[in-house]
């Protein structure tokens, strides 16, 4: 691979300013070693597949117990660095990845559930259900069954995004709410329909890129496969609706013109990321999605992605956190999201962006 392509340039410079990720074991971890993956699997370069070694093998103990992870608070976010398992476990052997696989598994297997069967997002949140959720926990599930499990068990993993998206989309924009709270008690939620409040970018962003992940397990024969591709085809649409003139997309979705939104890198990248997953792997239709595709890969780029006199590339223009609940602030307003900080090179990003260049610049999928 060119030394220049943006793939490399942005492993290299995380690297570079973050050697070490062992201060704790959480999802974004997770998010920019699947970045590292992907581009080990694109150049065979061992110093990537280190990285990704080494960081875990601080976490994962030889009886597959994970430091710093506490399964009792049945949080959803907690699964998503366990998606490093499988490529360790198949180039190891080392039955310690296979053991901590099936830990986080047994999370999955007694997550507390909505009636109808829909993961709550964490313990501490009954009833309520977050578009996060899917992107932390799908494709680690349909990549489980997938290596180590049974078939009948992807019916699960299509509930939880064909039940989601009925929870969460708006029937007039296409776009999906943040989140539900399908008891309506939560402070943030509408008391009539338990919906959260705004078209929050970053949400929309797991949503679409965890359904794309979670599209490369299933069977193509599979009852529902048709449903799945279905929604992540809708939700993309709605999308691109929402795409503006620079080809990304602001913070809060359907509000590009009003005043304190901004364009945000993390969501656009996510968003193109789907879209490249889905047309490359056969998801989507090319011809239907080629010129919004191309707009929003050619729009990260020149919106967000700068490069320091000393070579390292920045990614700018990140929303840094937003959640929901805990207080008054977290309420789910325009307001609200338009106020948290707006940063450098932030994880959830880059990891993705990563990912992204990873996508397009090998064209790693089945095009047809």
């Amino acid at each position: 691979m060119d030394k220049n392509a943006w793939s490399i340039k942005a492993a290299e410079s995380f690297i570079e300013r973050k050697p070490d990720l062992t201060e704790k074991w959480s999802y974004d971890v997770g998010i920019v070693l699947k970045g590292f993956e992907d581009l080990y699997n694109a150049t065979g370069h061992e110093g990537y597949f280190d990285y990704i070694k080494d960081t875990v093998d601080f976490f994962v103990q030889d009886d597959g117990g994970i430091k710093m992870y506490d399964r009792d608070e049945y949080a959803l976010d907690n699964i998503n660095t366990g998606k490093l398992m499988f490529p360790l476990y198949k180039k190891t052997g080392d039955e310690k990845y296979r053991k901590a696989a099936d830990i986080l598994m047994e999370q999955l297997n007694t997550q507390p559930r909505s009636r109808d069967g829909v993961f709550w997002h964490k313990k501490s949140l009954p009833d309520q259900v977050f578009l996060d959720s899917l992107f932390m926990s799908a494709p680690f599930y349909a990549q489980y069954i997938k290596e180590f499990s049974d078939e009948k068990n992807y019916d699960d993993v299509a509930k939880q995004f064909i039940l989601c998206e009925s929870y969460l989309r708006d029937d007039k924009t296409g776009l999906l709410y943040h989140a539900c709270d399908l008891s309506k008690k939560a402070s943030w939620c509408d008391p009539e329909t338990g919906l959260s409040a705004s078209f929050w970018g970053r949400a929309m962003g797991w949503f679409v890129m965890g359904l794309a992940d979670a599209l490369e397990y299933i069977p193509d024969n599979h009852k529902d496969r048709q449903v799945l591709t279905k929604i992540l085809d809708r939700a993309l649409c709605a999308l691109i609706k929402a795409q503006s003139p620079e080809g990304v997309w602001y913070q809060i979705l359907d509000k590009n013109h009003k005043k304190g939104n901004y364009l945000e890198a993390s969501a656009s990248i996510m968003f193109t990321y789907a879209m490249a997953k889905g047309v490359l792997m056969g998801y989507l239709d090319k011809a239907r999605y080629d010129e919004p595709l191309q707009k929003a890969y050619q729009g990260v780029i020149g919106e967000f992605i700068t490069v320091t006199n000393q070579g390292l590339l920045n990614l700018n223009k990140v929303c840094q956190m937003a959640s929901l609940g805990g207080d008054d602030i977290h309420d789910g307003s325009f307001a609200y999201y338009i106020s948290e900080p707006i940063v450098s090179n932030d994880r959830r990003g880059f990891g993705a962006f990563l990912r992204l260049c990873v996508l397009i610049e090998n064209k790693s999928g089945k095009e047809r």
